[in-house]
Formats: structure tokens, C-alpha cells, sequence
């Protein structure tokens, strides 16, 4: 009896979803997904939104670790008027940009992207929260010096390419 109380626990964890194993990103599939994301841009500047979607994707399945991806799936779904989808797309690369941002501080990057996300979502003043952490958190880096410089965050809702994209 003990020796199936104990098998049935040790399947229960192996096979419970919170303690699935993420699984290795290949080189292979990073390949493939920018070949598809190639083809996304290319579809975009055709105006082949519904086809650039698709793409965008099945990058995204690939792989789920790029928040460019879903930055650019995100605009492909807004462009076919996808609010919601596009609204989730950005919201998931939001999550992947703190995420990462937890995993390596020392890179702003995912701090600006997540002031850009934000922004996109039209959440101003979590935007403006996020950048004066990136200007606290990393005074010296040269891409927070020149987006802070020059003042993207407050040109960004005027420009006529974010306004196609922003919810």
C-alpha cells in the first residue's frame, strides 16, 4: 500500500503542469522562426497582415523567449483590427520583458521594451514608472540616455506608425 501511495505521488509531481520542465528552444527551431519572421516582415510590407499574422505565430510557438515576436504579432493582429488579440500578444511580451528583465538587471533592454509595451497598451503612467526605473537602475547606458534624451516616450503617441499599432 505504502509503495503506491509513494508511486502515485512521485507521478502526480512528474506529471502535474506547475512542475513541467521548460523545454530547450533548439537551434534549429530559433532558425526556423526567423526565416518565418523574415517572411512576416516581407508580408508586412505588402499589407498581407492576415498572412503576416499566421507567421508571426508560428514564430511565436517557436519561440516563446522573443519578445520581438510577439511585439510584431501583436502589430500584425491590430492591423487586422484584432484588438483583443493584439492586446493579448503585447501583454504576453510584457510578462516575457520582466521576466527577463528579472533574470539579467544589468541589460536595460527589457526595461525600455517594457516601457514601449506599455505605452502600446495605453498604460501612460506605468510607461513613465518604467522609464525612470531604467534612468535610476542604468544612468549610464547609452540607449537609456538617448530614448530619455530624446524624449520618445512623450513623440510616441504622435507618431503615425504607433498610432496603427497602439490599442
Amino acid at each position: 500500500m505504502r509503495r503506491c501511495l509513494i508511486l502515485l505521488l512521485g507521478l502526480a509531481v512528474v506529471f502535474s503542469p506547475g512542475c513541467a520542465r521548460k523545454q530547450e528552444i533548439t537551434s534549429l527551431q530559433r532558425k526556423q522562426a526567423a526565416n518565418l519572421v523574415s517572411e512576416a516582415q516581407f508580408a508586412m510590407t505588402l499589407r498581407e497582415y492576415a498572412r503576416a499574422e499566421g507567421l508571426y505565430a508560428q514564430a511565436t510557438a517557436l519561440c516563446p523567449d522573443t519578445p520581438e515576436y510577439l511585439l510584431s504579432l501583436g502589430a500584425a493582429r491590430r492591423r487586422l483590427g484584432n484588438r483583443d488579440g493584439a492586446k493579448a500578444a503585447y501583454e504576453q511580451m510584457l510578462d516575457l520583458a520582466k521576466d527577463h528583465y528579472k533574470h539579467d538587471s544589468k541589460d536595460p533592454q527589457p526595461l525600455l521594451q517594457q516601457v514601449y509595451v506599455l505605452a502600446l497598451l495605453g498604460r501612460m503612467d506605468d510607461a513613465r514608472a518604467a522609464q525612470e526605473r531604467a534612468q535610476k537602475n542604468h544612468p549610464n547606458d547609452p540607449n537609456v540616455r538617448a530614448f530619455i534624451g530624446n524624449r520618445e516616450l512623450e513623440r510616441m503617441p504622435d507618431s503615425p506608425g504607433f498610432k496603427d499599432v497602439a490599442l
